[in-house]
């Protein structure tokens, strides 16, 4: 009899007893993030933070706090400041808001090191969070606030970390409902037609 598996690790069979639920062995995979998921990590927390970055100094030193340029329909370039998080939210609690920040980040970059190998898609998902997180992060702690700039007239003011937050999260979420709906489809597909 073979040791059995730790909770989280794949059952791959190779061969199997006459019971045919036993295998004769087990290949396993580690999940932990190795050298190529954590450089391909770094690559997009660093290309989104200089692009945040950028953007944000180029609005701050062409626009004065509180003017705005027209683009095109609704769309605005309007340098406003923001202290708290989304929609202006905890404004007057700039402390808890870099504090909980930095337990997120902390907790993604734990998750990836323990699961960056899972998926090919982790490293851009979790790289667009954490350095849009990081970018905002970098401004509260700098400044005290963060330069929003993108402005729908609609919608509140936001700035390209926050746009790359929200994709990062969405990659996750498609990834998560596309994994979600394989097994079943791939099962009824496997099943034995009836007569």
């Amino acid at each position: 009899m073979s040791e059995p598996l730790r909770r989280g690790q794949p059952d791959v069979r190779v061969g199997s007893t006459t019971d045919a639920l036993t295998p004769v062995s087990v290949a396993e995979r580690s999940l932990r993030a190795g050298p190529v998921q954590w450089v391909g990590l770094l690559a997009i927390v660093l290309a989104v933070v200089a692009a945040d970055q950028l953007t944000k100094h180029i609005v701050t030193s062409h626009l004065a706090l509180g003017d705005g340029i027209h683009v095109l329909g609704p769309f605005w370039i309007h340098h406003v400041q923001n202290s708290g998080i989304a929609f202006g939210l905890f404004a007057s609690a700039t402390a808890v808001v870099i504090v909980l920040t930095g337990i997120a980040i902390a907790w993604m970059l734990l998750f990836f090191m323990r699961s960056g190998a899972r998926h090919p898609v982790l490293p851009v998902a979790l790289g667009l969070v954490i350095g849009g997180s990081g970018s905002n992060l970098l401004d509260r702690v700098r400044l005290g606030y963060v330069t929003d700039f993108i402005d729908l007239r609609y919608w509140p003011a936001f700035n390209l970390a926050d746009s790359f937050i929200v994709i990062g999260v969405a990659i996750l979420l498609g990834t998560l409902l596309a994994a979600d709906r394989v097994p079943s489809s791939r099962g009824r597909r496997d099943a034995p037609a009836r007569s």
